[in-house]
Parts: structure tokens; C-alpha cells; sequence
């Protein structure tokens, strides 16, 4: 099935974002390479496809897990985590309709 997962940036992460950003992408490639990505990115802060200073508020990731279990255990294991840039990560059934 799909999920949806929704990380919620701390205020001031935009650093620890970058910093962590290759291993973070690295897992993403990984879902990816395996067929199981629907979509990823960030939430821009403002209203631009480069936020610069401004930074992010969060991610989305949609990707297939056998379980909500295992979504959430992946989730938990993002190097975001670790380093702080989320400060919540919500895990959700989602179920694709379109397109």
C-alpha cells in the first residue's frame, strides 16, 4: 500500500537540512531504484521554487510499504530525524486516485 509521509520542519533547520540532505536522498534513491517512490520534495517556507534563506517547513514523501508498521519504522530512521530537521513526522494510508 501507499503512504504518505509528512515531515514538519523545526524552525531554524535549513543547515541541519542541508547537511543531511545527501543520506536523506540517498534512501529516497533507494525507494526509488526499487520501484516503491510515487513522489518526494520539500515544502518550500515562501512562495518560490527556491525559498533561499527562508528555507523549508517540511517534506512529502508517497511512497509503498507492505505495512503501516514499516512505513513508520522507515520514517523514523530518516537521517532528518537524527539530525533534528524534523521536529514531527506523520505517517498516513494513502491511497492514489489520479492520474
Amino acid at each position: 500500500m501507499w503512504y504518505a509521509i509528512i515531515g514538519t520542519d523545526n524552525p531554524d533547520s535549513l543547515e541541519a537540512r542541508k547537511s543531511a540532505r545527501p543520506a536523506h536522498l540517498a534512501r529516497l534513491q533507494q525507494l526509488q531504484n526499487e520501484g516503491r517512490m510515487l513522489l518526494a520534495g520539500p515544502f518550500p517556507a515562501i512562495d518560490a521554487e527556491d525559498p533561499g534563506p527562508a528555507g523549508f517547513s517540511g517534506s512529502l514523501i508517497v511512497a509503498e510499504f507492505p505495512s503501516l508498521a514499516e512505513a513508520e519504522s522507515w520514517a523514523k530512521a530518516d537521517p532528518y530525524v537524527a539530525a533534528g530537521v524534523y521536529r514531527e513526522t506523520t505517517v498516513k494510508p494513502f491511497r492514489k486516485v489520479l492520474p
